[in-house]
C-alpha cells in the first residue's frame, strides 16, 4: 500500500525528536554560561544532523571530494586539447622533426601546467579571502544588528514545522554561542570555511590533470623512427586516433560521473559528452592545422 501524502498539519520531525532536543537545549541550561558548554553545542549539532540532516564530517568530504573531481576535470580538458592542438599545428610546419615536435609540446606542457595551478591557486585564494570578509560583516551585522542575524536563523529553521517555545530556545542559545557567526556562514549564506589546504590542492589537481592530459598526444612521436614528412605524418594520425579516443572517454566518464552509469539515458548522456570533447578537442586541432598550412603557404610564396 502506498504511503499516504503528507498533510500540512504532520510536523516534519521524526517520532519524539524535538522533545529531545527540547531536554537536550534544557539539560544544557542547567550547567550555567550555556552558550559555550560542550551539551549546549552537542545539541545544536545532533539538531542539525537529525533534523536538517548536516553531517558536518560527511558534508566537508563530499565537498572535498566534488572540488577535488572539478579542479581535475578543468586540468584534463585543456590538457586534452591545447597540447593536441600545438602539436597537431607543429606536425604540419614544413621541415619539421619529431625532436621538435616533442620540445615544442613539453615546452607547452609545462608552461600550461604552471599557468593553470597558478590559475587554481590565486581563485582557491580568492575564495578564502571573500569568505573572511564576508565573515567580518557578519559578525559586524551580529554586534550592530542581533536581531537582524536572528531573524536569518529563524529563517533557516522556518521550513521544519518546530514549535516556537523549542524554536526560541535554540535561537537564543545559539545566537549567544562564539560559534553563532559560523552557523550563520555555514548555513544562511551556504559557504563552510574553505580549508585551509584548498589552494595548494586546487593548483596541484589542475596542474596534475593538465600534464597527464597534455602527455598523451605526444606520445607518438617518441616513438619515430626517423625524421621525415612520411614519419611526421605517421605520429600525428596515430596521435589523432589516440586523441580521438582519449577524448571521447574523458567525455563519456565525466557525464556519467555526475548522471550515473545504469540504464540508457546515462549512456546517452555519456555518448553525447564523448562526442562534445571530440567535436572541440578535433575543431581545435584542425584549426591549428588550417592556419600552420595557410602561414606556411603564404610565405613561401
Amino acid at each position: 500500500m502506498a504511503a499516504s501524502p503528507r498533510t500540512e498539519t504532520e510536523p516534519l520531525l521524526p517520532h519524539n525528536l524535538e522533545s529531545q532536543i527540547s531536554n537536550k537545549i534544557l539539560k544544557s541550561c542547567e550547567h550555567g554560561n550555556h552558550a559555550t558548554s560542550r551539551g549546549y553545542w552537542a545539541s545544536i549539532k545532533f539538531f542539525l544532523r537529525q533534523i536538517i540532516g548536516h553531517d558536518e564530517k560527511k558534508r566537508s568530504n563530499v565537498g572535498i571530494q566534488a572540488r577535488m573531481v572539478s579542479d581535475a576535470i578543468i586540468g584534463l580538458s585543456d590538457g586534452l586539447t591545447v597540447p593536441f592542438a600545438l602539436t597537431a599545428g607543429l606536425s604540419s610546419v614544413s621541415g619539421i622533426t619529431a625532436r621538435t615536435v616533442i620540445f615544442g609540446g613539453l615546452a607547452e606542457l609545462i608552461a600550461g601546467a604552471i599557468s593553470m595551478g597558478l590559475g587554481g591557486y590565486l581563485g582557491a585564494r580568492s575564495e578564502a579571502q571573500s569568505w573572511n570578509e564576508t565573515k567580518r560583516r557578519e559578525n559586524l551585522r551580529i554586534a550592530t544588528e542581533p536581531e537582524m542575524a536572528v531573524a536569518d536563523v529563524k529563517a533557516i529553521f522556518a521550513s521544519y514545522d518546530i514549535t516556537p517555545g523549542t524554536l526560541d530556545a535554540l535561537v537564543n542559545q545559539l545566537s549567544a554561542s562564539p560559534k553563532f557567526v559560523e552557523f550563520i556562514m555555514e548555513f544562511h549564506h551556504g559557504t563552510p570555511e574553505p580549508a585551509s589546504s584548498r589552494a595548494l590542492q586546487s593548483a596541484f589537481t589542475i596542474a596534475l590533470g593538465y600534464m597527464l592530459g597534455g602527455i598523451i598526444p605526444l606520445v607518438p612521436y617518441f616513438f619515430v623512427g626517423q625524421d621525415g614528412p612520411d614519419q611526421i605524418f605517421l605520429a600525428l594520425w596515430i596521435s589523432v586516433g589516440v586523441m580521438a579516443f582519449a577524448l571521447f572517454v574523458f567525455g563519456y566518464v565525466k557525464n556519467c560521473a555526475f548522471s550515473g552509469w545504469a540504464g540508457w539515458r546515462c549512456v546517452k548522456q555519456g555518448i553525447y559528452g564523448g562526442g562534445q570533447m571530440v567535436i572541440v578537442g578535433g575543431s581545435a586541432a584542425g584549426s591549428a592545422v588550417a592556419l600552420v598550412r595557410l602561414f606556411d603557404g603564404l610565405g613561401e610564396s
